[in-house]
């Protein structure tokens, strides 16, 4: 299970989308849980949650803790598919419980009520790439992987098939 978890190949696009989905998300979270880029902190993000989406406190944490530390988790390449299922099911429920009812497209221009779906099919998309290849090159993942390969006695690149 975590020679599957790790394993990964030194594929440079996967690299780049762990990257750059782990910047959005880090950014996100920190808005919600620090303030932190105009956001509105911890405190206000779970009373919305709780008042306006009828979610409780816990998952709301749980669900701003996944956008921050998987965020990170995703810039070094840290347990990168455990990170990206966890924004995959935190975009999921956005989409489910807020989104899907204001149709496809963003509201760009401010004409609609709220924005759409387009943004979280996107996410998910570049979250299942991940979950799928792993963390790819200049990950956390590919290190510990051939670690935890040589100390098995395992011969690199066998076990899952992704640790060249």
């Amino acid at each position: 299970m975590l020679t599957w978890m790790l394993g990964t190949d030194g594929d440079w696009v996967i690299t780049i989308a762990r990257i750059v989905l782990g910047v959005v998300f880090f950014a996100h979270g920190a808005q919600m849980a620090l303030g932190w880029f105009g956001g509105s902190g911890l405190q206000s993000t779970v009373r919305v949650f709780r008042e306006t989406l009828r979610i409780p406190a816990p998952l709301a944490v749980l669900a701003v803790a996944t956008e921050f530390v998987g965020g990170l988790g995703l810039i070094v390449g840290l347990l990168s598919r455990v990170a990206a299922l966890g924004i995959a099911v935190v975009m999921s429920v956005a989409l489910v419980a807020v989104h899907r009812r204001f149709g496809f497209f963003m509201n760009w221009y401010g004409e609609k009520q709220g924005h759409g779906i387009e943004y979280h099919v996107l996410v998910l998309a570049i979250a299942l790439a991940v979950m799928i290849k792993g963390g790819g090159s200049f990950s956390l993942d590919q290190v510990l992987y051939q670690h935890v390969s040589t100390q098995d006695g395992v011969a690199l690149g066998m076990g899952t098939g992704r640790g060249q």
